[in-house]
C-alpha cells in the first residue's frame, strides 16, 4: 500500500527532511509532521472543489471592473 502523508510519523518526517537537505532538530519533528499533516488535509479539501467556469487568479485585476471605461 503506498505511503501517504496521513501516515507521516516524526522520524520520516527527520529522514525527509534530511533527504532534501533539510535536517530538523529533534524537538521539531512533532510540529513539522503535524503540520505537513494539517496541510495535507486543506489540500484534499480544495481538490475536492468544483471552479467549473472559475478563470484563474491571473486574469483577475483587483479594483477594476469588467465593464468599466478607461
Amino acid at each position: 500500500m503506498p505511503h501517504t502523508i496521513t501516515d507521516l510519523t516524526p522520524p520520516e518526517v527527520a529522514r525527509w527532511a534530511e533527504r532534501s537537505g533539510l535536517p530538523l532538530p529533534a524537538d521539531r519533528h512533532d510540529a513539522v509532521a503535524a503540520t505537513a499533516q494539517h496541510i495535507h488535509s486543506v489540500v484534499s479539501v480544495l481538490r475536492e472543489l468544483d471552479f467549473g467556469e472559475i478563470p484563474p487568479a491571473a486574469s483577475y485585476r483587483a479594483g477594476e471592473s469588467p465593464d468599466a471605461a478607461v
